[in-house]
């Protein structure tokens, strides 16, 4: 026979952790498990090959002055380059994150989350900065480390002084294309347990905006409506930031309020739908 073990209560003896650090546990969590797939790896050194570029370019201009008149070393280059980043952080932010809360809500591990003692806010933020961090790494860091080359090449700190917004206008652009997509693709995962239908919805929203803007572009005759695109809002607050001719005629005000709209929206769902009890759509 098995010997029968005393069940009676007992005192915890573990080390207790102050609560709200649950976060961090996920966010680790997640980090570590993306970085072990070989196919994300490839999209993060694919997303640093644009700064390998520009850096050259920088370096040509600092060595031949007259190549700046091909390619001029100004504002509008660190623009364009945030800009082009939206690319690779398009496909990282459709791979990283349509299955952050698809995946738990596909096995039914919110329940289990839940249960613990585990806040829906951490365990939110713990997903949100999964992809923050990856975005930041594929947007903001290359961004202000191309300021940087500037100065290392030119060996000079003369741009700076003749741009002094140039860092500032690098870092808010380049958080504001971190921040609104990772809130609009974690609110869409939270929708549904499909992470496919999450990455169709999250393609879906921006393409079909800019195709909408196009048609409606055209009918009126004027960009003035440029604010139902995704895309075209981030150009017109971007244009804002580094003090650049507008290329659409919508307000900046109005393409600010759209896209704290979508992150409001974002905020909405995820409070609805991230809940101990599974919701069945």
């Amino acid at each position: 026979m098995s010997p029968v073990h005393d069940q009676s209560y007992r005192r915890y003896t573990g080390t207790r952790r102050p609560s709200g650090q649950a976060w961090w546990v996920i966010l680790r969590t997640g980090i570590r498990a993306l970085i072990a797939r070989k196919v994300f790896i490839a999209l993060i050194v694919a997303a640093w090959l644009p700064f390998l570029v520009r850096s050259v370019q920088i370096y040509l201009v600092a060595t031949y002055p007259d190549a700046g008149r091909v390619l001029p070393v100004d504002m509008r280059l660190f623009q364009r380059f945030i800009e082009f980043q939206a690319l690779p952080a398009f496909f990282i932010t459709v791979y990283a994150g349509s299955g952050l809360i698809a995946s738990d809500r596909r096995a039914r591990a919110l329940q289990v989350y839940l249960s613990k003692p585990l806040m829906r806010t951490e365990y939110i933020a713990g997903k949100l900065g999964v992809l923050v961090f990856y975005l930041i790494l594929t947007v903001v860091v290359p961004s202000l480390l191309l300021v940087l080359m500037q100065v290392i090449l030119s060996g000079s700190f003369s741009f700076m002084r003749a741009n002094p917004t140039v860092v500032p206008a690098v870092f808010v652009a380049s958080m504001l294309r971190v921040f609104v997509p990772a809130f609009v693709m974690v609110g869409l995962s939270a929708l549904s347990t499909s992470t496919r239908f999450v990455a169709i919805l999250y393609a879906g929203l921006l393409f079909f905006s800019e195709a909408i803007y196009n048609v409606l572009a055209f009918v009126t005759g004027s960009t003035r409506v440029a604010w139902v695109s995704l895309g075209a809002n981030f150009d017109v607050v971007s244009d804002a930031i580094f003090q650049q001719p507008p290329r659409y005629e919508t307000p900046v005000i109005v393409s600010v309020l759209v896209l704290g709209a979508l992150v409001a929206v974002a905020v909405s769902v995820l409070e609805r739908h991230v809940r101990g009890v599974e919701i069945v759509s």
